[in-house]
């Protein structure tokens, strides 16, 4: 017997909460840097000089990772005002959801933000090849090993 095995599902609903929020603590950071970054890029000469095209992804980036931010920052929010109300199971399955699309919000912005440098330095083959291959590691290393580790 565990110690997992003897909580209660009161103590088993408060870690899930618990371990929600601390996963949310490594994917912010990722998208706090990536935002930090395609909002710096607006200010520059070079930026004013790109294509519509190139100002396009840009600005699609920087709609994916801000809804990034509010989808992994809502279960915070969520926690914060309703953890006294005994919401937690709720907190845990609609925070998991908002996990998961904050997470395809912020692989897509990733995707975007490196297609878009691709496509800059190299030029549009590049920008297909690179976002293809990065759109591939982000599929198969957030949901194909997870749903492969899962069957076993």
């Amino acid at each position: 017997m565990t110690g997992e095995d003897e909580e209660t599902p009161n103590q088993r609903l408060a870690r899930n909460v618990s371990e929600l929020l601390s996963e949310l603590r490594v994917a912010q950071a990722g998208v706090q840097i990536l935002f930090g970054f395609l909002l710096a890029v607006v200010f520059t000469a070079q930026f004013r000089q790109a294509s519509g095209i190139e100002k396009a992804m840009h600005l699609v980036a920087v709609l994916l990772t801000a809804t990034s931010t509010a989808l992994l920052t809502a279960p915070a929010a969520w926690h914060r005002m309703l953890f006294r109300g005994g919401f937690r199971l709720e907190i845990v399955e609609a925070g998991n959801r908002a996990v998961l699309a904050g997470l395809v919000c912020l692989a897509a912005a990733v995707v975007d933000t490196v297609a878009l440098i691709a496509k800059v330095v190299y030029g549009p083959i590049a920008m297909i090849v690179v976002g293809g291959l990065g759109a591939l590691v982000f599929v198969l290393l957030w949901f194909v090993v997870p749903s492969l580790i899962a069957r076993r």
